[in-house]
C-alpha cells in the first residue's frame, strides 16, 4: 500500500480546487466530477442549472490557492476522511447574458476560507501511477478529465482514491 504523502495530497487538493471553480465558470462540471461525490455534483449542477435559466453565469477569475493545511485525518471501520483548509483567493461575481456584472466585483480579488472533506474507501482497488480505462484499458489521467479520450469511459476514482464530499466556504 502506498505511504501518505502530505505535500503531494495538498497539491492534488489545490489543483481539485482550481478545476471545481472553472468548471462553476465553464458551467460544465465534466471536467470534474470523478473527484466529487453525487450529493456535491448534484449541488453544484443545480446552482449552474438556475443561472443558466435566467441566463446568468458565476466566474471565478484568477483564482489562488494561497495556503493549504490538513486539519484532520481519520479513519473509520470503512473509510479514511481527511479534512482540509485552502485559504484562496480570487475574483467572484455573476454576469448577465449581456456580459454585465449583476453581483460580485470583479475588480479585486478577495480572500475566503474553504474546508474540504475527502473521503476514500477502506479497501479500495490498488492502482500504478499510470491508470487504465475501465472500458478500453487505454492509460488514462483522472487529473485532467477522468474520462478516457478513445471510448468516453468515466474512471470512477471512488473505487481508487480521495474523494470530495464537502465543500464550505466562509
Amino acid at each position: 500500500m502506498n505511504e501518505f504523502n502530505d505535500a503531494m495530497f495538498k497539491t492534488k487538493v489545490d489543483n481539485i480546487f482550481v478545476k471545481i471553480l472553472t468548471a462553476i465558470t465553464n458551467q460544465d462540471l465534466s471536467e470534474v466530477e470523478h473527484f466529487i461525490s453525487t450529493n456535491i455534483k448534484d449541488k453544484l449542477q443545480s446552482s449552474i442549472d438556475n443561472l443558466k435559466l435566467s441566463g446568468d453565469r458565476e466566474i471565478y477569475d484568477e483564482i489562488n490557492a494561497k495556503e493549504t493545511n490538513i486539519l484532520n485525518r481519520s479513519f473509520t471501520d470503512d473509510k479514511e476522511i481527511i479534512e482540509v483548509e485552502i485559504i484562496s483567493r480570487y475574483m467572484n461575481y455573476i454576469i448577465n447574458k449581456e456580459g454585465e456584472t449583476i453581483s460580485g466585483d470583479d475588480t479585486r480579488r478577495i480572500e475566503k476560507k474553504n474546508i474540504l472533506v475527502f473521503e476514500k474507501k477502506k479497501d479500495v482497488k490498488e492502482t500504478k501511477i499510470v491508470r487504465k480505462c475501465p472500458g478500453c484499458g487505454a492509460s488514462i489521467s483522472v487529473n485532467t478529465s477522468g474520462k478516457c479520450e478513445y471510448c468516453d469511459t468515466i474512471y470512477n476514482l471512488e473505487d481508487y482514491d480521495y474523494v470530495l464530499t464537502s465543500i464550505k466556504t466562509y
